[in-house]
């Protein structure tokens, strides 16, 4: 298989995300992929992040993972972004990374990369499947492949969305279905990648 570059984007409050993301990193190097795991920057004012004891401990707890740049991006040749939903849309996090994009994209640096997407809310039908088509309004305007996962393998019968993994917080970590899921997504992105770097060679086009 054509080795392929796959980078995690994500943004994670108090560290749903954060565990679907790492998931994710599993089953893409499983699927022999090189991968970089990042972080988008905390934006929130420190009183609000203060204010709510896990949001401030999972900052801590993942000071050393490295924050995404737009060179992250360039050398990907698969994207993976996570996020909370907010009110039916991406967390203003990551939205506030992907506007520092228009350099890269106004450059051809974001087109013909597969990106897919990943969320978690904190009640039952809280907006995750808006969540990700609000990324694939994005993933257009880039010219990106956008590859979901469908229901193109046994756990997303189980996990039960074709957008995207997805997983309902509450007050629970995510668990071993949404894990799957993640996993599972990660490593269909990379398989599409893969073979698109393969057709491409074959073609003689970049």
């Amino acid at each position: 298989m054509e080795s392929v570059n796959l980078a995690i984007i994500y943004y994670s409050a108090t560290g749903n995300v954060h565990a679907l993301a790492r998931a994710a990193a599993e089953g893409a190097e499983k699927a022999g992929a090189n991968v970089r795991l990042r972080k988008v920057a905390e934006t929130a004012p420190p009183e609000a992040i203060s204010a709510k004891a896990d949001w401030s401990r999972h900052l801590q707890d993942t000071a050393d993972v490295a924050e995404a740049t737009g060179d992250d991006l360039g050398w990907a040749d698969a994207v993976l972004f996570g996020t909370p939903t907010r009110f039916g849309n991406p967390a203003s996090q990551l939205r506030a990374f992907i506007d520092t994009l228009g350099g890269l994209w106004f450059q051809g640096g974001l087109a013909d990369k597969v990106y897919s997407a990943f969320t978690a809310s904190n009640t039952l039908h809280g907006g995750q499947e808006s969540t990700l088509l609000a990324l694939a309004n994005t993933f257009y305007h880039w010219g990106g492949i956008i590859v979901p996962p469908g229901y193109t393998d046994p756990i997303q019968f189980k996990s039960g969305n074709p957008y995207g993994t997805s997983h309902v917080a509450g007050e629970e970590a995510p668990g071993e279905v949404a894990l799957q899921a993640a996993r599972y997504q990660a490593r269909r992105a990379v398989d599409t990648a893969a073979a698109l770097k393969v057709g491409r060679t074959a073609l003689g086009v970049r």
